[in-house]
């Protein structure tokens, strides 16, 4: 599988709300070298990095960049009404993206899965003429079962699942439901540990993020089961690490741990 990381790996580096900013923030240019450094293929940019809310001369200098480094950009973003696919879809093809990833709710739509279903089958035959793919990525707001329906219903080599190993916990579904239902439709995987421990009031128990390789997910496992052409499956790595006593250590964690984990997915077989 082709390795790569996103925006999701170093989430601290480009900012999260609630928390005071970093002292630097992240642009696509530095996660762009931190991709070259670390020696991975691609990128994916998804919405936490929104490409519609950069510069024009922006995006065309990490165009730029992204070609003298040989990076594959994946565009991602949230939402599936189809003026908002329509603008990614344009945003896709001027990077040059194979894939572009989204999720169906967002802050202002809360769309069902069949008006999400509606709203892709609008916009599909534009995907398909540009020769790229729409992954739809499963997370705690739907049962992975309804996300594999809807894909199969729209029929359509251009849509597929970005597979998720931790979203759908939130929906009591395990990673091992969730390879099950949807590795056969997977056209992107996001490579998320994880650890599951009790609060200290022994009381309730709490989710949090681990470097790849060092969680509970079953990685070796879950790479076996995704679809026979997955040399054309790109596995990116997304992280959760814990606030430590300031953003900036905060920061210094997510890169160890994104280094960790990179050289624990190689060593899988990625590549």
């Amino acid at each position: 599988m082709r390795l790569g990381i996103s925006t999701w790996t170093y989430p601290w580096a480009l900012g999260v709300g609630g928390f005071a900013p970093p002292s630097r923030r992240f642009t696509l240019a530095d996660l762009l070298e931190r991709a070259a450094a670390l020696g991975v293929g691609v990128v994916q940019v998804a919405d936490n990095l929104p490409l519609d809310k950069l510069d024009p001369a922006e995006r065309c200098d990490a165009r730029e960049l992204a070609t003298r480094l040989a990076l594959t950009i994946e565009v991602g973003t949230r939402g599936v009404e189809p003026a908002h696919l329509r603008r990614y879809l344009e945003l896709a093809a001027e990077f040059n993206a194979p894939i572009l990833r989204t999720l169906a709710h967002t802050a202002e739509s809360q769309p069902t899965l069949e008006q999400a279903e509606k709203w892709v089958r609008e916009v599909l035959p534009e995907f398909e003429a540009a020769g790229i793919i729409l992954g739809l990525e499963n997370y705690e707001r739907h049962l992975c079962r309804d996300l594999a329906a809807t894909v199969r219903r729209l029929a359509s080599r251009h849509v597929g699942v970005c597979l998720d190993t931790v979203n759908s916990l939130g929906a009591l579904e395990t990673p091992e439901r969730v390879v099950e239902t949807l590795a056969p439709l997977t056209v992107n995987l996001h490579v998320k540990d994880f650890v599951i421990g009790r609060v200290p009031q022994m009381m309730g128990f709490m989710v949090s993020g681990a470097p790849a390789g060092e969680g509970m997910l079953d990685i070796p496992w879950l790479l076996s089961q995704m679809p026979p052409d997955r040399n054309n499956i790109s596995a990116i790595l997304e992280q959760w690490p814990p606030f430590r006593e300031s953003v900036d250590a905060t920061i210094t964690l997510e890169r160890d741990w994104a280094e960790r984990g990179i050289r624990y997915l190689r060593s899988c077989g990625c590549t």
